[in-house]
């Protein structure tokens, strides 16, 4: 019974597999699932393995896709095969949880059940349901160098704005508070369009790649700063 009862709480999962975020992926219906072939997740659209969240690299930790439902994921996590209708039955690399829902087989090693912690939200299902979410770049202290990433502030979560390092990541690597911010406008310089989060001695510099979404951004986060977590009238989520 209680194979039973994870195989069905994985196959509810499935139902909004591999969601469309940047990538023109439709959704892979659960009885499609090793019944039809996946569009693959873009590499660049990952940083971390879409399974157990652990970042890749070059040489120890490389990329593979799960050949039922097109994720990313580590070679640890898609040692695995299974037999795929569309590929006339033969074996294929596949991840854990397709393993399981396609052949009813119980892995020991199960990570189902643990709490997922603060940052452990997926980036695909939050910005579906965001207030606000697109690519920004955050300068590092002196303004010269910095890092682009995906940056969400979820619905369900409006006051604090999640960064993730590529818009398909299961796993934030970092969060921040707005609550108590200043929202601050720079004047455009080399034709960038920055705004600024301040708090005491803490000071955040972001980039947007045009000056609309630098404004929305001003205002959604203003509005997180001080408290406000209702949308605004008419407002939808960015994706």
């Amino acid at each position: 019974q209680d194979a039973i009862d994870r195989k069905e709480r994985r196959s509810e999962t499935f139902k909004t597999a591999v969601h469309g975020l940047e990538t023109g992926n439709p959704a892979l219906k659960t009885e499609e699932l090793g019944r039809r072939a996946p569009q693959w997740v873009r590499d660049n659209l990952v940083t971390m393995c879409m399974r157990c969240k652990e970042p890749f690299n070059a040489i120890m930790r490389r990329r593979h896709h799960c050949r039922a439902c097109g994720y990313v994921v580590c070679a640890r996590c898609s040692d695995y095969k299974a037999e795929l209708q569309y590929d006339g039955n033969r074996l294929n690399r596949v991840c854990q949880e397709c393993y399981v829902f396609l052949t009813g087989h119980v892995v020991l090693e199960d990570r189902e059940g643990k709490h997922k912690g603060i940052l452990e939200k997926g980036a695909a299902e939050v910005s579906g349901r965001s207030l606000l979410c697109s690519s920004l770049q955050l300068l590092d202290k002196n303004g010269k160098g910095g890092t682009r990433g995906w940056f969400v502030i979820p619905r369900d979560d409006p006051l604090v704005l999640y960064i993730y390092a590529a818009p398909q990541d299961v796993r934030a690597h970092t969060s921040i508070p707005l609550l108590g911010y200043q929202v601050r406008d720079l004047p455009q310089s080399d034709s960038r369009h920055i705004f600024q989060l301040a708090q005491s001695r803490q000071v955040y510099t972001f980039v947007a790649d045009t000056e609309e979404l630098k404004q929305r951004w001003m205002r959604a986060v203003a509005r997180a700063a001080a408290g406000i977590t209702h949308p605004e009238e008419g407002e939808d989520a960015d994706s």
